[in-house]
Parts: structure tokens; sequence; C-alpha cells
């Protein structure tokens, strides 16, 4: 089928090339003509395992074209609108780029076509935005197709996600749309991956909800370690014996710093705003609880490294492992581990700063940090060591080594991810979250 992808950002980027992957002729459109030069070049923007693989499949096969005009998009049955809905400045979602990009796309559109969003938008957006393609080009439509993409997973989760969730109108159109997207995923369907069709309402929520869910479940886990850390308990085994419950399950209960990057924090602040635009604020105010526990991690790792280092951080050497929000990205989106690396700093501390993959984008967020090439060269003289990324890379360092490095042998494991009594045995004060 071809079909085209407006917007070339993360989401967007890897939903075309995954398209492209599962057979169909892509067209992908975007304003930025430097982020199009490299798309185009088979060259990815950002760090995402099996992105290059399939991009430059892509490419090399002609089943993907990269532009800024969007007049190419004309005569494609289905346009994909992946474009960003940062976080505007009351907390709500900036609706700017969505807004921006149906208007620019409409020109193009003809009867029987759709528009299927994939952007992350308030409650009611979907249905006034098919008001207005239907008023602009009558015979067009639009539905709704929330993404579920795992930052590190994502393009697994494309070709292959857990479910997929199509938000159309009751009737005719609505019947067009569900088999237009039957078309699309038809391979994804063929290895049994669970269909839902739902109303446009519910398919705009099902994103925001499980995100909320998944931030809410993170906090508890870490609101345990408060209590844990204050009555000797350990909360990565509360969180084993809990986790084997079924109604509660294992996944996402790791304690460490809270979450970050581009999708849970915009969007549990930015379901609360609607929530409050929709008259019922009462409905998601433990969220404000569940930001407010995320971010107290990150002032509790800087309380732990001045305690560590006998009240202050002046003056020593800190070696920051990982500034990425999550493993296997090189997102520094609001993540804690880039923020608790700059306060440190402010505090008067020598911060030598590593990331596998996330220098880059940190050094973009904050210059004035000294980012260095190897775990080996950030734990040099360190006095004390910080892993705030839980990168493979770190989990197998060996603590030996890491010992005859640093000038003082002291590590916060702020991602749980270390074996405390292998560190401990190399001679190491090990300090965990929770633990």
């Amino acid at each position: 089928m071809r079909i085209s992808v407006i917007g070339c950002g993360y989401l967007g980027a890897v939903h075309a090339a995954s398209m492209a992957k599962l057979g169909h002729d892509v067209v992908a459109v975007d304003v930025d003509p430097v982020k199009i030069e490299r798309l185009a070049a088979g060259e990815a923007p950002f760090f995402e395992p099996g992105l290059p693989e399939i991009l430059t499949e892509a490419v090399e096969s002609g089943r993907i074209r990269f532009t800024t005009d969007m007049a190419e998009v004309a005569g494609a049955r289905v346009h994909f609108l992946a474009v960003g809905t940062p976080q505007g400045p009351t907390g709500a979602a900036d609706l700017t780029y969505v807004d921006a990009a149906v208007a620019a796309l409409t020109p193009h559109l003809g009867a029987g076509e759709f528009v299927i969003g994939k952007s992350t938008v308030p409650v009611g957006t979907a249905a006034r935005l098919a008001a207005e393609v239907e008023a602009a080009v009558p015979g067009a439509s639009l539905v709704w197709n929330p993404e579920f993409l795992r930052e590190g997973f994502a393009v697994q989760d494309t070709i292959s996600p857990d479910r997929l969730v199509y938000g159309v109108p009751a009737g005719e159109t609505g019947e067009r749309a569900v088999a237009l997207l039957d078309e699309v995923y038809a391979t994804t369907l063929a290895e049994g991956t669970p269909r839902l069709v739902v109303d446009l309402p519910t398919a705009e929520l099902v994103k925001v909800s499980a995100n909320a869910f998944l931030a809410t479940k993170i906090s508890f886990i870490n609101a345990m370690a408060e209590i844990a850390e204050v009555v000797g308990a350990d909360v990565t085994a509360l969180a084993d014996a809990i986790g084997h419950d079924a109604r509660i399950g294992r996944k996402f209960l790791n304690a460490g710093l809270g979450f970050g990057g581009g999708c849970l924090p915009k969007d549990i602040r930015a379901f609360q705003a609607r929530a409050n635009e929709l008259g019922v604020p009462d409905s998601l105010a433990f969220l404000a609880d569940v930001d407010a526990i995320n971010l107290r991690r990150r002032d509790h790792v800087v309380e732990l490294a001045q305690e560590v280092l006998g009240g202050a951080v002046t003056g020593k050497r800190i070696a920051v492992l990982g500034l990425a929000f999550k493993p296997n990205s090189d997102d520094v989106r609001d993540s804690p581990a880039l923020d608790i690396a700059a306060r440190l700093l402010g505090h008067g501390a020598a911060v030598a700063a590593y990331d596998p993959e996330a220098v880059v984008t940190a050094r973009r967020l904050h210059p004035e940090l000294e980012y260095v090439e190897s775990a080996t060269d950030a734990l040099r003289d360190a006095d004390l060591v910080l892993v705030l990324t839980e990168w493979n890379e770190f989990r197998e360092l060996d603590p030996t080594v890491a010992a005859s490095l640093v000038s003082n042998p002291v590590v916060i494991d702020g991602r749980n991810c270390l074996d405390r009594d292998a560190w401990t045995a190399a001679g190491f004060t090990y300090r965990g979250m929770g633990r």
C-alpha cells in the first residue's frame, strides 16, 4: 500500500521505516531539512536498536523516501500523523504541531483517504480533527491508532506489537477504516496480534491511561523504597515477593531514580490538565503525588551523595555512569540521570560523566559538564561512583578493576542493577535504592 507518515521524529521515523519493512511504499515528511537529509541517506538521527538496519534496507530498496514537500503525499491511501505533542507551559499538551500538520496535509488529501492519528493527544482531539478533515475534504476521514513504543524496543513494538488499537467512528466510515488498517497491519495480524476496535475517545485514553498506570506503579515501588530505607528492609526482595501476585506482576516494580523521557512525565501532567479542563480534577489528583514521588528520587540521590562524602560534595570527583533516561537509548529528555549530574555540579562537585550513547545529546543540554569517553575514564580517581542508567556495560563492570581505579571505593547504585555482594567483596561501600 502507498502510505505517508507526517513527522519524522522518534515516533514517525520508526513508524515509517517499520511500515517499509512490512512491504509498504512509504513517503515520510518533516519540516526539518537536516533531519530529512540524514534519513534519506539511511542515517538514523537518534539511537534506537534495529532502526539503522531497517532504515538502510528501506532506502536501498526504494520502499521509502523522505521529503520536506507535503505535496508528495498526494495519492497515498493512508496518512499517519506522527508529530510531537510536547508539554506546554501549563502542563497541558501543546497541539501546535498536530494542528499545523493537519492544516498542511488537507490540501493534498483525496476523497476516500484516511488520516490515521498516532500522536498522543488529549481526549477529544480526534473528534475535533476529524470534523476539520471532513469539512476540508468531503469523503476524507480521520481515525486514531495509538502507539505503544518502548524506547530501545521501538522497532519490535511497531512490527510485532502486543496489541493494535483502532479508534473509529460507528457506521460505514468506521468499517472502511478497520478494513484499511487490517490491510496495513496484515503481516502483524497474521502473527496473532490482538486487535481492539474502539471509539475515538477510548483510543485516545488508552495510551495516556497506560502511561499513567505505569508511572503510578514505578512511583509506588519508589515510595516503598523510602519506607524500606527507614526500617532496614530490602525493596528489591519486597518487589520480588509482591510481584509473584498475578494481580500485581513484577514488571515496572524496580525502585531507583524514577521515570523520565519524553512520554511518562509529560503525559501524566497533560492527563491531569485535561481532567481539569473536563471538570473532573479529582479523578486524576493522585497523579500529582505520583509525579512528586518520582521527582523526590532525584533529591534523594543528591542527598545520599552528600551523606556518603561526609556532608558535602564540594571539590569531590564523582563518576557518573549513565546519562540517558533508560538504557538502549540516547534520549535525555527529563532524564533523572542527567538532572542529578547537573545538580551535583551545581553543588561544587567535579563530575566526570559517561554514557555509551547519550553523551552527544546530554552535551546539548548541559555543556558545562565534563564528559569522558569511557567508564574507565570516569572511574579514575573518583571519590564516589554513581550508576544512574542500567546499561549492561555498567552491570558487567568488574568491581575489582573499578576498585583499583577509584580513590575512594564508594558506589551508589541508583538503579539497583549491580551485584551488591560482588561490589562489597571488592571493598566498596555500597548504597542502593531502598536496600
